[in-house]
């Protein structure tokens, strides 16, 4: 099974730019996208259903605002959207498919970059976020968390780490959240099962020579339970194109 996580930063302009035509050749089986600023009534166009997929769309009540979809090639048995918390509900940041052996989701915890009302904001979706990730632990069966975190986990994941420990995305208290889920909660950040390379960054600032000389931030990923631990098989970003400040991260599972 091949996934696909991909922040649009707005559905319109990352297909624009050729991000679809991009996905059909990658004969992925579910690709997650986040930040889609479009709502589904204005997606109908057949720009936006590319032969082969299903999709599937969370919207978030204010226009032009987040919002998340999956694209599967196989009909899942079951989709849930929201996750029972305005924070979440409101902007539309999670959506949820399950299949006979995995459940993927595609979800996105907000950028704490803007003010300290935005960092204060992320923090308490991240203390409700990790309340799912808690009651997940308890269902017997597989997740994979795919999206954008907003948070660089360790200095590898970030260039130029030791002068933005006081910037939000690598604040010492969010590296210690990414720890307990990784570490005492036993989640694995699957791109690193199997990919330890520097420098696989995922976002670079909008202007073209951070990305040109990749000085960025590792901030998509794809969480998974423990045993899909067992199940990753290769992991990689791709940045020969360019549809967002933000890259395709696909990670390919021994999973039907």
């Amino acid at each position: 099974m091949r996934v696909i996580t991909f922040n649009t930063q707005g559905i319109e302009q990352a297909v624009d730019n050729g991000f679809f035509d991009w996905m059909k050749r990658q004969d992925a089986d579910v690709v997650c996208l986040q930040d889609l600023r479009a709502k589904e009534y204005q997606l109908d166009d057949e720009r936006y259903h590319p032969e082969g997929y299903y999709p599937y769309f969370f919207d978030a009540f204010e226009d032009g605002y987040s919002g998340v979809a999956i694209y599967t090639r196989e009909v899942p048995k079951a989709i849930m959207t929201g996750l029972g918390f305005e924070q979440c509900d409101f902007h539309g940041r999670f959506i949820q498919a399950d299949f006979e052996k995995v459940s993927v989701a595609s979800m996105s915890i907000p950028s704490g970059l803007k003010s300290d009302e935005a960092q204060a904001a992320k923090e308490e979706y991240m203390q409700l976020f990790m309340g799912h990730l808690k009651k997940t632990l308890r269902k017997r069966r597989d997740f994979i968390f795919c999206g954008t975190y907003h948070i660089a986990h360790r200095a590898i994941d970030l260039s130029n780490w030791y002068v933005n420990q006081t910037v939000s995305g690598f604040l010492p208290h969010e590296r210690e959240w990414m720890e307990e889920v990784l570490v005492e909660m036993g989640y694995v950040d699957t791109f690193r099962e199997a990919n330890k390379a520097e420098r696989q960054f995922s976002w670079w600032p909008e202007y073209n020579r951070a990305w040109q000389l990749n000085e960025g931030a590792r901030l998509d990923y794809q969480i998974g339970t423990a045993n899909i631990r067992k199940t990753v098989q290769s992991a990689r970003i791709y940045r020969d194109e360019r549809f967002s400040e933000h890259a395709p991260v696909i990670i390919d599972y021994a999973i039907d």
